[in-house]
């Protein structure tokens, strides 16, 4: 269970390192690009499974306010890449200003993963 705990953690440090780094790849003109916006879906899916195999493992060791507070920071993202993507196919506008919420959403919730 420890490898199959490990591997979800690796995918989930994927899905951060794409949106991070989908938003340096755009700086110059910051649009939507595919690897954000499955960067944060893949964070929300991965998340949450790394925190049912830890529950299931080790029930006391899950600090429940933390894991809502990223959680809702998570679908942040993922509402910022969303909705930047689905203006962006819409009518073709860069959209800098969520695409570079999302990416500093990221960064905060690493923060409070690494900090709290």
């Amino acid at each position: 269970m420890n490898v199959l705990q490990q591997l979800v953690l690796a995918l989930h440090l994927l899905g951060m390192a794409a949106i991070v780094g989908g938003w340096l790849a755009t700086r110059s003109d910051l649009r939507p690009i595919a690897p954000i916006v499955w960067g944060a879906r893949a964070q929300i899916v991965t998340g949450l499974l790394l925190v049912g195999l830890v529950q299931s493992l080790e029930p006391d060791e899950v600090n429940n306010g933390k894991i809502a507070v990223k959680l809702l920071v998570a679908l942040a993202v993922a509402g910022c890449a969303e909705m930047a993507n689905a203006r962006y196919r819409k009518d073709g506008s860069s959209q800098a200003s969520l695409v570079t919420a999302a990416a500093g959403l990221t960064v905060v919730n690493v923060l409070v993963a690494t900090l709290w």
